[in-house]
């Protein structure tokens, strides 16, 4: 599979006017859905750092590479373990019994992100020699630049990680968020099955797409057939 910064940015442009589109939708018709709304956005905003990755590696431009690769990483790291539990925790109803464990699972993201904010970050940003991006297979590897592998096994990163995307949802009161996290589940199947050769960049990318799946449920307002007294 090849990627480059046209497919980078394509994928941005996509993403963030659908996702601006349906964050208007949101805004209007119930702000519980906000949160959801920004993540295509979001995703738009990641693949548009991937995209001045591909230009630095392309040009030779080791400063450009930096720049894009630390974007990435931001939102990689930080925004989605944090943003995922949080959105289900706004769109769940407050008499859930498991409101409580979204918002400690936004917790734990948070700790998750602010780990690797200490650990991995901030030292990639004073020392730029510890970005390591390399093109395998064509496509763009950061696998080497994750420097916690000295505290912690890569599956057991990785495991916390996919817990904190995947679980909210999957755990949500609503019919239709259960069905975007096996949307999600699909995405680590084909990244772990297919994609091992640079499987940070291609679970980000289709992660990104698979957003689109929230598009849908916000557009046709699907949590109002289960809670019809805070969406209809």
């Amino acid at each position: 599979m090849c990627l480059s910064a046209q497919v980078s940015f394509a994928a941005s442009v996509f993403l963030v006017g659908g996702g601006t589109a349906i964050s208007i939708v949101a805004w209007r018709r119930n702000k519980r859905y906000l949160p959801l709304a920004l993540m295509p956005l979001f995703a738009g905003l990641q693949q548009f750092t991937e995209g001045f990755v591909w230009v630095g590696m392309n040009g030779n431009d080791p400063l450009t590479v930096l720049w894009g690769a630390m974007g990435f990483i931001f939102f990689t790291w930080f925004m989605w373990p944090i943003w995922v539990p949080f959105s289900v925790y706004v769109l769940e109803p407050d008499d859930s019994p498991r409101k409580r464990l979204f918002r400690l699972m936004a917790l734990i993201g948070l700790a998750f992100g602010l780990a690797f904010g200490l650990l991995l970050y901030i030292p990639h940003g004073l020392n730029s020699s510890m970005v390591v991006v390399e093109i395998n297979n064509q496509s763009l590897a950061y696998e080497k630049s994750m420097w916690l592998d000295f505290m912690m096994p890569r599956w057991l990163t990785n495991t916390i990680y996919v817990t904190l995307i995947t679980l909210p949802p999957a755990l949500s009161h609503y019919k239709h968020m259960r069905h975007f996290a096996l949307t999600l589940g699909a995405v680590i199947v084909v990244d772990i099955a297919f994609l091992q050769f640079a499987y940070i960049s291609f679970f980000c990318l289709l992660a990104g797409l698979a957003t689109l799946h929230l598009v849908y449920i916000i557009l046709t307002n699907k949590c109002a057939r289960e809670c019809p007294e805070l969406f209809a």
